[in-house]
């Protein structure tokens, strides 16, 4: 199970509710580092996937399928809501969301797949780490100064808050993109991370014309990406080029199309 994805979803969530009451109304409307957004609206998208989760809506197939688009569409949902509404709604809902992350470690549910619909199937465990990923990004990389407009600072991340996150992306890898990404990988691949949350794991082409690609732990390829996991999150989100935060050793031009196209929601 990943109850290191819980844990970490709990202390990313401490950590923004620490942040919550030392921004003033002002601050709530900046544009936060993910693009389109206020800082307000990133908590409204936290918000909104919380209710979802404790309270999930009926099927709606007019619903965007890009997942991105979707996440457009709750956070203008409540962009006529005032900060105290889209603050009572993320207070109300997120206890209750990591309590059903917590339940969902425990047999016999735990290994059921779960459909997230544009970005993937996933054993139900891992959903927590899904919020881990989630919460961190934002908090780390919208909201927070140096690349958010929040002058406060957090303790240095940790092993235990990034793991889970890092563990999170490279299980989307394969399914987010599907073939598009899958097109640009014809020879193994190694990503090297390092720091807190440091993995080091193979990217392998798929196996035949509908396959996916796969991800291995270690290092079976002399074509290698070198980064820390803290940059990883940044830049395979595409908040940030790769080229700033990237090594690469072995055959560059076998590496280039996979991090040209790589973007993790």
């Amino acid at each position: 199970m990943t109850r290191a994805g819980i844990a970490a979803a709990r202390s990313s969530t401490a950590h923004l509710a620490e942040i919550i009451p030392q921004v003033d109304d002002e601050q709530w409307e900046l544009p936060s580092a993910c693009a389109g957004w206020r800082v307000i609206d990133v908590v409204a998208h936290l918000a909104a996937l919380a209710s979802e989760s404790v309270d999930p809506p009926p099927p709606d197939p007019s619903l965007p399928t890009n997942r991105e688009r979707y996440h457009d569409l709750r956070v203008d949902e409540r962009r006529g809501w005032s900060h105290a509404e889209v603050l009572d709604e993320w207070r109300r809902s997120t206890p209750r969301q990591l309590d059903l992350l917590e339940a969902a470690q425990e047999s016999p549910g735990a290994d059921e797949a779960v459909g997230v619909p544009g970005l993937g199937t996933y054993p139900r465990h891992l959903l927590a780490n899904t919020m881990a990923f989630n919460v961190f990004c934002h908090l780390h990389n919208d909201m927070l100064a140096p690349d958010g407009p929040l002058p406060f600072t957090l303790p240095e991340p940790t092993d235990d808050q990034v793991a889970p996150a890092v563990d999170f992306m490279l299980a989307g890898l394969p399914q987010m993109q599907g073939p598009v990404l899958t097109a640009t990988v014809d020879r193994p691949l190694v990503l090297d991370l390092t720091g807190p949350g440091a993995t080091t794991v193979t990217v392998f082409p798929a196996s035949g014309p509908d396959g996916k690609l796969t991800v291995a732990p270690g290092a079976d390829a002399t074509t290698r990406v070198h980064s820390t996991a803290l940059d990883f999150i940044a830049w395979a989100t595409t908040r940030k080029p790769w080229r700033d935060h990237c090594r690469i050793t072995g055959n560059a031009s076998a590496a280039t199309p996979f991090l040209d196209c790589l973007n993790i929601i």
